[in-house]
């Protein structure tokens, strides 16, 4: 698909992964509308990226203001091409933890904005794909989830998390399969230790010592990179159904 002519909505998009997602979008001449719940942060980004970028506050949880937000967004920039989600949470907890056992409320909240999320981005966005003029190939619109290495080597703490980013790859190949009579694509991106804001939090020496844990290249990944790889999926249009490990080969320890 002709990336000249895309229109992505990213959820998480005003920062980490989805603003270097939103940045590369339009940097090859495509359309970007954000949905975060960081209102401030989601207008700068915006702002930032210029007249082909929108913003709109969303809490990815909740259906009818996802398809709300689909439905406007179509209307202020047209056919929605490309949908990725990259929002997402990393609460860790133990299940049995020193102060007790982890909370359903905690478990339920990383599930709902993790998996749940990305399945009401999905549907909302493929609902309006099936209608698009499809390309040479028969293809309306490309949709590529965020899962996590945690995903196959999820560490003590992780519980929620792995098993949230689990669903996300198990949701690839069964949403490939059925979209496909609609010539929409499904991939999956499972990262490893990149800088986004959540890893930016921790102290240096233990953003030192994580990035020496990958093989190569020993540092953190870069967000561009995760934008590239979304640019190279949406220009393939035989990648489809799959899960992409990109980490450097790093396979998380237990702990």
């Amino acid at each position: 698909m002709d990336i000249t002519t895309c229109h992505a909505i990213i959820t998480g998009g005003a920062s980490g992964l989805g603003r270097a997602t939103a940045q590369r979008v339009v940097a090859d001449g495509g359309k970007v509308t954000i949905l975060d719940r960081d209102t401030a942060r989601g207008q700068e980004a915006a702002k930032e990226l210029g007249a082909t970028a929108r913003f709109a506050e969303l809490d990815v949880t909740d259906e009818a203001a996802m398809t709300g937000a689909v439905a406007d967004a179509v209307a202020e920039l047209g056919p929605v091409t490309l949908a990725v989600a990259c929002a997402g949470v990393a609460t860790p907890g133990r299940i049995l933890g020193r102060a007790g056992v982890l909370a359903l409320d905690t478990y339920q909240t990383v599930i709902m904005v993790n998996l749940i999320g990305t399945f009401n981005l999905m549907k909302a966005a493929a609902e309006r794909m099936q209608h698009n003029q499809p390309d040479a190939d028969g293809g309306r619109g490309v949709i590529v989830n965020t899962a996590s290495v945690a995903a196959y080597e999820g560490q003590v703490g992780q519980a929620a998390y792995a098993s949230s980013k689990g669903g996300v790859v198990g949701l690839t190949l069964p949403a490939a399969r059925e979209l496909a009579q609609f010539g929409i694509r499904v991939m999956t991106i499972a990262p490893g230790l990149f800088l986004t804001p959540m890893m930016s939090g921790l102290p240096e020496e233990v953003q030192a010592s994580l990035a020496a844990s990958t093989p190569f290249p020993k540092r953190l990944g870069a967000p561009a990179e995760y934008a590239d790889l979304v640019a190279c999926i949406y220009r393939n249009d035989m990648l489809n159904g799959a899960v992409i490990r990109l980490d450097g080969a790093v396979r998380l320890a237990a702990r």
